[in-house]
C-alpha cells in the first residue's frame, strides 16, 4: 500500500511505515489503542487516520434509506434479480429474486415448493438478455431423493414455459449438465457441504445459485424441546454462513422450508401470512427468519365452488402463494395466474428486509392475473 497517495500527515505516514502496516485492512482490524501503541501516534492522529481511511473507502456519498427503497442507486446489490421464469412472478418480486440474501420457499406438502425451486435451476442458465446468470445450480437434498425424473419433464418443456425465449437458445443450453446435486442428510455434512464443496463450485464459477431442500429437515430430528438454545446457534452460524457466500459471490441462496400448525393465539397472531383458513406458519421459529431477505408462502386449497371435503384431482385444485415484501411498509399485492395442470395460483407478496420483522401493513386490494405458462 502507498501511503504516500493518502492525504495523511508525513509524521503519520512515516509511523506506518515503522509500525510494517501495510494494509488497510490491518488498520481496520486493529483498536484505537493498539493502533497508539504499534505507530506511537496521539489519539487525535489516530482519528485523524481512521477517518481518513473510512473516506478513501467509502469514496461516494452516503445513501439515504430512501435512496435504497427506490433503488436509486444502481451499485445496491439488490437492484439485480434473477427471473422466475414466469413473467406474473416476475413482475410481482419485481424482476425476480434478489442475488445477495436468502430467499425461502415455505408451504405444507405438495404445494409446489420443489417445483419452483426446479424452475429456478434451469432460469439460472438461461442467459442474462432473457433473466438468468448464465452459470449452474447446486441443489442439495436433505431428506428425500433428487426428483430427477420432474426435473427432466420440466427441460423437456422449456420450448412452452419460457415462450420468451427463442427456440435455438433453449436447445443450446445443456440444462442438466449444470445442476450439481448433494445430500446432506445430518448438519455436520450440511456444514462441510457448504463450507467446502459448494465454496469450491463457486470459486470456480460453475454455479450461480443454491437451494437447500429442506432447510427445516436437517433440525427435525437433531433437537428436542431443550435444546432451544443450541437449535438457534446452529440456525444462526448457517445462516451466517449463507449469506457469506451469497454476498461473496453474488449468489442468491433458495431455502425450501416447512410449516406448522399455529395451535395458540399468540402463533396465530404472528402467522400474518397465512393462507385462507389454514393457521400455518414456517417452521424453525423467529431466529431463522431473521436470517432471511424473502419470504414465500406457498399452499395448496381446494377449487372455490367444489363442496368442503371432496376429494378431487390435481386439475380441482388451487395454489396460493404469500410473499412477503418488507422494506419501509408493508405492500399486499394480490394475483392469480394458470400454471402447469391447469392450477390457478394466489399470490400476496412481502419481503422481510434487514431480518426484521414489520406488522404494520396496508391493502392494495386483488387484482387477478391469467397467464398461460
Amino acid at each position: 500500500m502507498d501511503w504516500d497517495q493518502f492525504d495523511l500527515n508525513p509524521k503519520v505516514i512515516a509511523a506506518l511505515k515503522r509500525a510494517d502496516i501495510k494494509s488497510i485492512k490491518e488498520i481496520l482490524n486493529l483498536s484505537g489503542a493498539d493502533l497508539q501503541r504499534l505507530t506511537k501516534l496521539s489519539s487525535a492522529d489516530i482519528q485523524c487516520l481512521l477517518k481518513t481511511v473510512s473516506h478513501m473507502l467509502r469514496g461516494n456519498s452516503m445513501l439515504t434509506a430512501l435512496q435504497l427503497y427506490q433503488d436509486k442507486d444502481h451499485c445496491t446489490s439488490q437492484h439485480q434479480k434473477l427471473s422466475l421464469g414466469c413473467s406474473v412472478l416476475d413482475n410481482l418480486l419485481k424482476g425476480g429474486i434478489p442475488l445477495v440474501g436468502i430467499t425461502e420457499v415455505a408451504g405444507e406438502s405438495s404445494a409446489g415448493k420443489t417445483q419452483i425451486s426446479l424452475q429456478l435451476c434451469l432460469c439460472v442458465q438461461y442467459p442474462y438478455k432473457y433473466g438468468g446468470l448464465e452459470s449452474g445450480a447446486v441443489y442439495i437434498c436433505t431428506e428425500d431423493v433428487f426428483p430427477s425424473k420432474r426435473l427432466q419433464q420440466l427441460i423437456d418443456q422449456q420450448h412452452k414455459l419460457r415462450a420468451d425465449v427463442p427456440a435455438e437458445v433453449i436447445q443450446k443450453i445443456k440444462f442438466g449438465n449444470s445442476i450439481f446435486v448433494e445430500h446432506a442428510a445430518d448438519l455436520d455434512t450440511f456444514h462441510n457441504c457448504i463450507t467446502k464443496r459448494i465454496s469450491l463450485l463457486l470459486t470456480r464459477g460453475m454455479v450461480r445459485l443454491v437451494v437447500i431442500d429442506s432447510i427445516a429437515a436437517l433440525f427435525r430430528c437433531e433437537f428436542g424441546a431443550s435444546d432451544s438454545v443450541t437449535k438457534a446457534r446452529y440456525l444462526q452460524t448457517f445462516g451466517a454462513q449463507l449469506h457469506s457466500l451469497s454476498t461473496r459471490f453474488r449468489t442468491p441462496i433458495m431455502c425450501i422450508n416447512q410449516v406448522t400448525d399455529a395451535v395458540s393465539e399468540s402463533e396465530a397472531a404472528q402467522c400474518g401470512c397465512s393462507v385462507v383458513a389454514n393457521k400455518v406458519s414456517p417452521a424453525l421459529g423467529i431466529t431463522w427468519a431473521n436470517q432471511l431477505l424473502m419470504r414465500l408462502m406457498v399452499s395448496r386449497t381446494p377449487q372455490p365452488g367444489r363442496p368442503p371435503g371432496v376429494v378431487s384431482h390435481h386439475t380441482g385444485s388451487m395454489r396460493e402463494m404469500d410473499a412477503e415484501i418488507q422494506k419501509q411498509c408493508c405492500d399486499y399485492i394480490r394475483s392469480c395466474h394458470h400454471c402447469e395442470r391447469s392450477l390457478h395460483t394466489w399470490i400476496y407478496v412481502h419481503h422481510i428486509f434487514l431480518g426484521s420483522i414489520l406488522k404494520k401493513s396496508r391493502a392494495l386490494g386483488g387484482q387477478r392475473l391469467h397467464n398461460e405458462v
